[in-house]
């Protein structure tokens, strides 16, 4: 079964239209499937038009209307949440995305891949967002094991069981390739054929930027320090302790071996403050440890492939 969630806000133009195309490509597929629209606090139509498509086609449509305005990686949970099928496609509600291109990404999934991503060509934004995305998605592959040329791609096709454990808030959306990886599932992308906004307002804003750029430390820790932090604080508070106690190592022998004074030296408050913020960095990173086992008491730190048993006679 194939689920295809859609994020929305204020795209009421474009629902019946979006509907209609992916309905038309995955007929001929030849597989079950579901539309899942999730409205993410619409104040236009929006909700309307995903009654009117329940209402006519209940079988393979699903509406899931947020109370208030969450974001895109809430909308994004939630539809996984409740997506049924073994496949789980994500598309943007503008309409910039081609549903034509779904074979694409289930041939690309039979290779044994759990997540593709699209990659926009010739994309038809702005050149604001073209280009800010250029740099979001530079910074993104520094940190990252997984090499994207478009993270932020709302074409997405995931096997359900990489999604279905993520917890996705703030402008996380933009790292699932990311965050799928680094629980070890296989990702990959695809190029994709990208449209122009006939309908409706683009989304994007500087502030949204920014919100992404501020993400990515959260993305490293959970990434790389999200069960042992003690390992991310301690190396910072060492280095701030080591680099004060050998300022104060050189001033003692300033003091006792030259016989100069450093009592008005500024470097003295210097080493004292250092060594004080890695003694302090390292217990953050003690209490984030008890916090850490805590957390993790009832929850693996792995996630089984596959499990060979003997078969019963």
């Amino acid at each position: 079964m194939i689920s295809i969630v859609i994020p929305v806000f204020n795209e009421a133009e474009n629902i019946k239209l979006l509907y209609e195309e992916i309905v038309s490509v995955l007929e001929t597929i030849g597989k079950d499937y579901e539309i899942i629209f999730v409205n993410d606090g619409s104040l236009d139509t929006t909700q309307e038009k995903i009654d009117s498509l329940f209402n006519k086609d209940s079988k393979h449509t699903l509406g899931i209307q947020l109370l208030t305005q969450s974001g895109k990686a809430a909308a994004l949970h939630a539809g996984f949440q409740l997506a049924k099928g073994e496949i789980i496609f994500t598309l943007d509600g503008d309409l910039q995305d081609d549903p034509h291109e779904i074979p694409s990404f289930l041939k690309k999934l039979d290779e044994g891949y759990d997540l593709v991503s699209g990659w926009k060509q010739n994309r038809k934004d702005s050149f604001i967002k073209n280009n800010t995305s250029k740099i979001f998605n530079a910074v993104t592959n520094t940190i990252s094991r997984v090499k994207l040329h478009d993270f932020n791609c709302g074409f997405k096709a995931y096997k359900s069981n990489a999604v279905k454990g993520l917890n996705l808030y703030g402008e996380l959306h933009r790292y699932i390739p990311v965050l799928v990886a680094a629980r070890g599932y296989k990702v990959t992308e695809i190029p994709v054929h990208h449209r122009k906004r006939i309908n409706g307002k683009s989304k994007y804003g500087l502030l949204r930027f920014i919100h992404g750029a501020l993400d990515i430390v959260t993305v490293m820790f959970i990434t790389k320090f999200h069960s042992r932090p003690l390992h991310l604080f301690g190396y910072v508070g060492a280095s701030f302790f080591t680099l004060g106690f050998l300022f104060g190592l050189y001033l003692t022998a300033a003091k006792f071996i030259r016989h100069q004074g450093i009592g008005e030296r500024p470097l003295l408050l210097f080493s004292v403050m250092l060594m004080i913020m890695g003694v302090q960095i390292g217990i953050t990173g003690l209490v984030s440890e008890q916090i850490a086992t805590m957390s993790h008491k009832n929850e693996p730190g792995y996630v089984i492939k596959t499990v060979l048993k003997e078969k019963k006679q």
